[in-house]
């Protein structure tokens, strides 16, 4: 999913042609990227959704936004190649900038990752603590990618079926338990493929990025002002490659590795051996707060504390549905948010100590919310499968993976099995384009990043921050939260709002202290520690 240089020239000129030409006019040379015909597609589009606009009106009742949040529909091309063919409707909120006539600069685009992510609530945001600057400033704009929500919706199973619980999590599974999980794989992609039809194929990251055009259009928006997080910075960046004069602001928060190499086999490799150091970062916080959690006062004697748990669980599920494959699921956030390790190590403390409550709370799979998790799950899976080549044999996965969970177990084997139904995919398969576009055309962009992000790992906004010209990398050293714009760090959130408000950039390269740790905010109390 990477656009080449030559095409980010040609999609600025393309898109400028929409004013200019009429579609048959535009130069018939292939776009890498794309085809031509999808060239010209996107220009007929974005001329189709600058007429109609969007009308904005109440929200349904289903999205469960406030009534200062208006909702509304822009229509996109299901394929590219054919615009004039079937159509979705991607769903789209917005809270209107609350500054002066003045200080207003237009409308903020966000979306916040996955693939599989909806950003239907951040308008929400806008009037709220650190955002509410920005939020004088523009038009709060939010939405549902294709495939998500009520956005042309995906599935590849019952939902009802899709949360298996109790479930295991070998962190060097059985070659009884690997036959399971293939032919759970193999079953999922037949299910992605028999519902989807031939519609699958065009749930795509290019296609995304060319929505986000289309959206530009239908706001009314000359150039965009976007802010995308975690998967949200590689479609953002894709954009600014295939349309890079109509590119405003770009903020890029916690990035995905934009290498053609990474995406996306290799970038989940990646990030699994990153799990493993913010999972021992979190081992050693509970030990140095062995006062309180009573888990062992070294980084191994936590490890034993939850491998005992996870033991334990399997013998006797929680509940009937907390098993060793919850408690891996649910101890995953100490990977994405330092705000979850008190939580985290108070749930398995507790309940080594005979009380189960804090782990229900932490880890019991919520019936009401299957449905959006498998939407959610089939959108991830549809993208990635569709946007690059993965391998197809099984002994390359089993080679790679066995080696990688010998020095980091964690999340390595969940991960596999998560994207293996990519292994098994029917269908065509896109070549990753190369992300980057020429210093001239595009304008300067910000990085935001921290060192031990474990979703997103460092090295992938090192390499987004070199393929484009004139970006500026703002660094939080020493840690590890994933999404850090708006957040605790105070550093952080200044460069943000100040180039979002001025277009005032950093230098080239800028750090911000790391944020303090958190506290050990739940006891354990007395009688639970002498159970």
């Amino acid at each position: 999913m990477r656009a080449a240089a030559l095409y980010g020239a040609l999609g600025s000129l393309v898109l400028t042609a929409v004013t200019t030409a009429p579609a048959g006019a535009l130069d018939d040379s292939s776009p890498p990227g794309g085809t031509r015909a999808e060239a010209r597609g996107v220009v007929t589009a974005v001329h189709q959704a600058a007429a109609r606009g969007i009308r904005f009106g109440a929200c349904p009742a289903a999205e469960g936004l406030p009534a200062t949040v208006r909702c509304g529909t822009v229509s996109v091309p299901l394929d590219y190649a054919r615009p004039h063919g079937k159509h979705i409707g991607l769903t789209v909120s917005r809270a209107r900038a609350t500054g002066t006539r003045a200080e207003r600069q237009g409308a903020l685009v966000y979306n916040p990752g996955g693939p599989g992510g909806s950003g239907m609530f951040f308008p929400v945001l806008s009037g709220i603590g650190q955002w509410r600057a920005t939020g004088r400033a523009y038009d709060f704009v939010g939405y549902a990618p294709r495939g998500v929500g009520r956005s042309a919706p995906l599935s590849c199973m019952d939902p009802a079926r899709f949360v298996r619980a109790p479930s295991q999590a070998p962190q060097h599974p059985s070659e009884a338990y690997k036959a399971r999980r293939i032919a759970q794989a193999k079953a999922y992609a037949r299910g992605c493929a028999r519902r989807g039809g031939s519609d699958l194929r065009h749930f795509t990251s290019l296609n995304n990025a060319r929505d986000l055009e289309v959206l530009r259009a239908a706001l009314g928006q000359k150039r965009l002002t976007y802010m995308g997080a975690s998967y949200g910075t590689y479609f953002g960046a894709l954009y600014a490659t295939l349309f890079p004069g109509h590119v405003r602001r770009m903020v890029f928060d916690s990035v995905v590795n934009p290498s053609p190499r990474k995406i996306w086999y290799r970038s989940n490799l990646d990030q699994s051996a990153a799990f493993e150091v913010r999972w021992g970062d979190w081992r050693r916080w509970v030990a140095r707060h062995d006062s309180v959690y009573h888990l062992g006062r070294t980084a191994e004697a936590v490890r034993h504390s939850y491998d005992r748990a996870r033991r334990k669980l399997a013998a006797r599920p929680v509940g009937g549905k907390i098993g060793p494959g919850q408690l891996q699921s649910s101890f995953l956030q100490v990977g994405y948010a330092d705000s979850a390790w008190a939580r985290s190590a108070n749930a398995l403390s507790t309940y080594l100590r005979g009380d189960d409550r804090a782990l229900r709370a932490l880890a019991m799979p919520d019936a009401a919310a299957a449905r959006s998790e498998e939407n959610s799950n089939a959108v991830y899976t549809a993208v990635e499968c569709n946007d690059a080549p993965w391998p197809r044999s099984w002994r390359v996965w089993d080679r790679d993976n066995t080696e990688l969970a010998r020095r980091a177990p964690f999340e390595t084997w969940e991960n596999a099995w998560m994207n293996l139904p990519c292994a098994f995919w029917k269908g065509p398969r896109q070549r990753p384009v190369e992300v980057g576009a020429p210093a001239r055309a595009l304008p300067r962009t910000l990085l935001l990043a921290a060192e031990r992000d474990a979703a997103t790992p460092y090295q992938g906004a090192l390499e987004l921050h070199r393929r484009l010209p004139g970006s500026a990398l703002v660094t939080e050293r020493d840690a590890g939260t994933h999404g850090i714009a708006f957040g605790s760090n105070t550093c952080v959130n200044a460069h943000t709002e100040r180039y979002l408000l001025t277009g005032v950039l950093p230098d080239r390269r800028a750090s911000c202290a790391g944020r303090a740790e958190p506290a050990p905010a739940a006891a354990v109390s007395a009688a639970a520690v002498g159970a």
